[in-house]
């Protein structure tokens, strides 16, 4: 009978103790209870504990708090599993578990692959994690139950860090809820911005259990302050008012001080009247002072871009210096009250160019975060190669990079007057995964994107995407957590961890239909929102042709897939193999119009498109977990159909 002996009685240290129980009396179901205790050990078991409780020097690292150190030496009756820190014991429960065949390919329990084992295999294991933050943040179609499976995932995958963009993230929520990109099978379910603020903070809760480092905020510091909603984000709202007293705190842009073309969210204030700078500061203190919680809180500018303040003050600095200044002051609001809040500041937009003059008077309390939303999705740079001259800051006139190499030279210039550590935000999961239908160039990718970030000196990425980027499968979002936790993995490894454990014996017959998915496709072809060169080449007959391949070739594993789900065998293969089945219909349905779109009949292919999502809504319900309609829907219809817009009712179908 086996023990788990704990050396503390931290959260998260009986949190863990609890997954390594439960995993492995699934994987043995007859070996019997599994005791857990803070006594002394007394013979075989496990131990399970911080490094500096048994005496484990830890050279790799001087921050054994931020940094990931998994230690596990264990034999069949038990051992030693430690960490640098609460979160890493979790991991390296996890990681103990994995390197006893299980793996964890998608959120919930369907999602797990757990073998029947006679025994456990000894395991000698030392690991610091490559990056220091391994990060996803919500966005797209949120639900709560997704939220919380998500959250749970993370440890299980590598991850060690959760962001949650916004005070009331209330936008993404209905984005799900309204259901208005599937009213042909869905009734509208409205939610208030009150049951939302109780689903964060049920999320939280969840990210505490695990000890995650928690990321909080971002947008709608330059609008909430003055009294100005942002909940229902980048909605336009002609009824959302600019209080009484506000409206020369708002930024004089096209002519007046009013929302930026009606968006709170999108609207920036006033930053060079030290009054306006004063309650934002004053802003953020409040709140982190309440948010102890948090361990990055994010302030950002508003979203979109050329929006900035052209006031006589303001058009003096650059908008970074503005910001800069802004920084200081939140800094020194801080340093008042005595708050260690960590703050991470963004190189988004128009903060991507460097400030000119200013400088951080503290670095210690600030990491860069680069946003380089406009980059070129179809390569990968040698960012650390090749040097040129940039386009300077030019007020509201700002031409921004779609070469990855630029935005990273923007960030060097950044740390020339901020020298502080810098990570990353990244959007592959937002809508770019949906241009690639088979996944497989998104995966390396992602592979090139993660290797290219380390070795340009980034800790970390937090990724921004839907919480339900498993659709076919989540090989690419695996990718990404397991090659920032291990820079030595290879592609090919991770392809054969994952795609054997999800499909068995048939993985690299679908591997390789996959990729004869993406590539019939073709990434190239559907990014044509983000090319160097602007163009929008989307009639091609050549790509029409291509297509028409899509049609057989998804008939036919379709056959094979409804014969291979008929055999009893472990869920994770069932789950895996009806997505696919799914995704076939998906592929052959979106073929259909994208031909038309290539063959230049632009509104008999936006009437396809619609037709083929009304269609496959049917199956939102049984997918919902691994696949976002709405956001792929949205993906899909800005590549494809730019400019056009579907008159939506509630009467649909």
């Amino acid at each position: 009978m086996y023990k788990i002996f704990k050396y503390s009685n931290h959260p998260t240290v009986d949190f863990a103790a609890e997954e390594l129980k439960k995993y492995i009396r699934m994987m043995m179901p007859r070996c019997g209870e599994i005791g857990i205790t803070t006594d002394e050990r007394d013979g075989d078991g496990f131990v399970l504990a911080l490094c500096s409780d048994i005496g484990i020097d830890l050279p790799e690292t001087d921050s054994p708090e931020l940094d990931d150190v998994v230690v596990i030496n264990t034999n069949e009756r038990g051992g030693i599993i430690a960490a640098s820190n609460p979160r890493a014991l979790l991991i390296a429960v996890y990681e103990y578990l994995r390197q006893n065949g299980c793996e964890w390919l998608y959120p919930g329990v369907d999602g797990e692959y757990v073998p029947v084992v006679d025994s456990l295999s000894a395991v000698n294991y030392r690991k610091m994690a490559d990056m220091r933050v391994r990060a996803q943040c919500n966005e797209g179609a949120e639900y709560q139950a997704s939220m919380i499976e998500t959250i749970d995932f993370t440890p299980k995958i590598g991850l060690n860090s959760y962001m949650l963009e916004f005070d009331n993230p209330k936008a993404y929520y209905n984005s799900y809820y309204d259901h208005k990109s599937n009213l042909a099978n869905r009734d509208p379910e409205p939610i208030t911005s009150e049951q939302v603020l109780q689903w964060k903070r049920a999320c939280e809760a969840e990210i505490s259990k695990r000890s995650l480092i928690f990321q909080d905020m971002g947008h709608g510091w330059t609008a909430e302050p003055f009294g100005i909603d942002t909940t229902e984000g980048w909605t336009k709202d002609a009824e959302n008012p600019i209080p009484e007293g506000s409206r020369d705190f708002v930024a004089l842009c096209e002519g007046s001080r009013s929302l930026y073309h009606g968006v709170a969210l999108n609207t920036n204030f006033c930053m060079s009247n030290p009054k306006a700078r004063s309650i934002v500061a004053n802003a953020v203190a409040d709140y982190a002072e309440k948010s102890p919680q948090v361990n990055y809180l994010h302030i950002w500018m508003a979203d979109n871009r050329n929006n900035h303040c052209k006031c006589d003050e303001c058009r003096k600095k650059t908008v970074s210096d503005w910001y800069v200044m802004l920084l200081n002051e939140i800094d020194e609001r801080l340093t008042e009250r005595e708050l260690a809040t960590r703050i991470a500041y963004i190189a988004y937009y128009d903060t991507a160019f460097p400030p000119v003059t200013e400088k951080l008077k503290n670095p210690d309390r600030f990491v860069l975060l680069l946003a380089a939303i406009t980059r070129s999705y179809t390569e990968t740079p040698d960012m650390t190669a090749r040097k040129r001259e940039l386009p300077k800051f030019a007020l509201n006139k700002n031409v921004f990079p779609t070469d990855l190499g630029d935005y990273i030279q923007y960030s060097e210039g950044w740390q020339k007057t901020c020298f502080t550590p810098k990570f990353c935000y990244e959007y592959h999961f937002w809508i770019h995964q949906y241009y690639d239908f088979g996944g497989i160039r998104l995966a390396e990718r992602l592979y090139k994107d993660v290797r290219a970030y380390r070795d340009s000196g980034f800790f970390g990425i937090i990724q921004d995407g839907s919480q339900r980027s498993f659709f076919p499968n989540g090989f690419p979002f695996y990718v990404y957590s397991r090659a920032m936790y291990d820079k030595d993995i290879t592609l090919d490894r991770l392809r054969e961890d994952y795609f054997s454990h999800a499909y068995g014996e048939n993985w690299r017959e679908i591997s390789e239909y996959l990729e004869k998915i993406s590539d019939i496709f073709d990434v190239n072809y559907l990014e044509v929102a983000h090319r160097a060169t602007g163009e929008r080449k989307l009639v091609s007959p050549e790509r029409a042709e291509a297509l028409k391949q899509i049609a057989p070739l998804c008939a036919e594993m379709a056959k094979k897939l409804r014969a291979w789900r008929r055999i009893p065998q472990k869920r994770i293969f069932s789950l895996s193999l009806r997505l696919l089945e799914l995704h076939s219909e998906y592929c052959t349905g979106l073929a259909e119009s994208i031909i038309l779109t290539a063959e230049g009949k632009a509104d008999e292919a936006f009437d396809a498109f619609n037709s083929h999502f009304d269609s496959f809504g049917a199956h939102e319900f049984e997918i919902e977990r691994y696949f976002d309609h709405h956001l792929a829907y949205s993906a899909l219809k800005r590549s494809l159909h730019p400019g056009k817009n579907r008159i939506i009712t509630e009467e649909i179908g």
